[in-house]
């Protein structure tokens, strides 16, 4: 078996493993957890060509002008509920082209971060730009989830601060400190 796909088996068991342990547990995963590495090293071996920014980076980099575009890469329901200052959500389902479209008058050299729960969809939506000639796109380590389960700001509807995320589903939910997890609909 090709070492990737080794790798990518191994992420898989241990997300799987992990969902009943993420349910029953009522702290989130630190993010030096093993849920957390698990993750990163799943999306480290499907998009091994995307970059990735921490969460400490980010914020030192939107102090500074020019920020980055950022681009929230979640449902319009999640997005509501919370979102990074300034973000502009983008459908994840987007082929390259429809991204490029839809960011049509930003300037493909504009440095930019996605982001979406844990960074899957966000990989996915970065890996697209990139394949869509933009030439300095990152994605969020650990994305809303860990931005969120670092205090750092959040707005919701109507602009207004906020503290709540949108937890995906039941199970990676977990992620996030209760005080923080939106109801599910």
């Amino acid at each position: 078996m090709p070492r990737r796909a080794l790798l990518l088996a191994l992420a898989a068991a241990a997300l799987v493993a992990g969902g009943a342990w993420w349910t029953a547990r009522s702290r989130p995963a630190r993010p030096d957890s093993a849920a957390w590495r698990a993750v990163g090293a799943s999306l480290a071996a499907r998009y091994p060509d995307v970059r990735t920014v921490s969460t400490d980076a980010l914020a030192a980099e939107l102090d500074a002008r020019p920020a980055p575009l950022l681009l929230d890469a979640r449902e319009p329901a999640e997005y509501a509920v919370s979102h990074l200052p300034g973000a502009r959500r983008v459908d994840p389902d987007a082929s390259a082209d429809a991204l490029a479209a839809a960011l049509g008058g930003v300037d493909r050299d504009r440095p930019a971060v996605v982001y979406c729960s844990v960074g899957a969809r966000s990989a996915a939506v970065a890996a697209r730009l990139a394949d869509a000639g933009f030439a300095d796109v990152r994605n969020l380590e650990g994305s809303i989830f860990r931005w969120a389960g670092e205090g750092r700001p959040l707005v919701g509807p109507g602009g207004a601060a906020t503290d709540l995320v949108h937890p995906y589903d039941a199970v990676w939910g977990r992620l996030l400190d209760a005080a923080r997890r939106a109801p599910l609909p």
